[in-house]
């Protein structure tokens, strides 16, 4: 049997309830994967509240990250068996102790990875990976503004940039949050009332990129740039994006360049390579895990309130 956090009505935390239900079977390709914890994401929440769609018919089950061990192998299934530590960071259903993950988005742990350490990790480092290396050149020596910087991807991307050498300048909401960031190399951290002109007076010509996953942001993010510069706008968790007149990107040579994870994990062999650079940049001391406050997958409602309230800066596992 199998135990999952669910939800068959939109609304606030206390719509969650616990259900016991059969454990699913391996289909063709796939892995049944006993989960050993979950990421809890702000995604999960939206869902929750009905502001993003979801598949099939209630009870729903939220999460898409997380790790376990392999229970049982589906048909065709090459290069896995029982017993083999896995990690996902884009299989749906994983706010349960089983989940069915096709083996194409299956990631091998290394040995000295946890499997709480992976659930912690994967989604937003894998977030950061492909922000570094895939939409710009980003080079040492370039000034680059991040924003929500202490959130869950800020973070590691703050700590990925100062590890080549880029001046980072951040922007948290709080005096606690900019100091975790200054901790974590950002040369200059404020808070968002103003902070083009802060940016302007860490380096008077401008910002190379700003990441910015806020997205109500952008009218200030295209403000901080120097001439050429880019915003790289891969997120809006402060909301509706602006609409802008394009006119003053193009007196600037200026450009914003939307950005989403799911282009670029694109196979197994993707996933993993990906998956494998983050441990490494673990592994060699270049970024830190998150703090983790862990809860038991029984006391989803507590988890659902602790982020959605941002409550705290870190990583909020369910723990099957």
């Amino acid at each position: 049997m199998m135990q999952s956090l669910v939800f068959d009505q939109f609304g606030s935390p206390e719509v969650l309830w616990l259900r016991t239900s059969p454990a699913p079977e391996p289909g063709e390709g796939e892995l049944l994967v006993e989960v050993s914890a979950a990421g809890l994401n702000f995604a999960d929440i939206y869902r929750r509240q009905g502001r993003y769609p979801l598949a099939g018919t209630a009870p729903w089950i939220a999460g898409y990250e997380g790790a376990g061990r392999v229970l049982n192998v589906g048909s065709g299934v090459e290069g896995w068996q029982v017993g083999d530590r896995v990690g996902f960071a884009d299989v749906p259903l994983a706010h349960a102790s089983h989940i069915l993950v096709p083996q194409d988005h299956a990631i091998r742990l290394p040995d000295w990875v946890s499997e709480a350490e992976a659930a912690s990790i994967l989604l937003q480092g894998l977030t950061a990976d492909y922000l570094l290396h895939d939409i710009l050149p980003v080079e040492p020596g370039m000034h680059v503004a991040v924003l929500a910087a202490a959130g869950g991807v800020g973070n590691l991307l703050t700590q990925m940039l100062v590890a080549r050498g880029v001046h980072v300048f951040a922007v948290a909401s709080s005096k606690s949050k900019q100091a975790a960031c200054l901790h974590n190399g950002a040369e200059v951290a404020t808070d968002y009332y103003g902070w083009p002109e802060q940016g302007r007076a860490w380096h008077s010509s401008g910002c190379d990129i700003v990441f910015d996953s806020v997205g109500s942001t952008l009218l200030e993010s295209m403000q901080s740039l120097k001439d050429s510069g880019r915003v790289v706008l891969f997120g809006m968790s402060g909301g509706e994006i602006p609409a802008f007149d394009p006119t003053g990107l193009l007196l600037k040579s200026a450009g914003v360049i939307g950005a989403d994870l799911w282009t670029y994990l694109t196979s197994q062999q993707e996933r993993q390579r990906r998956a494998d650079r983050l441990f490494a940049l673990l592994k060699a001391g270049d970024i830190t895990l998150p703090t983790v406050t862990s809860f038991p997958l029984s006391r989803g409602k507590e988890a659902h309130n602790l982020l959605e309230n941002r409550l705290f800066s870190g990583k909020v596992l369910l723990i099957p």
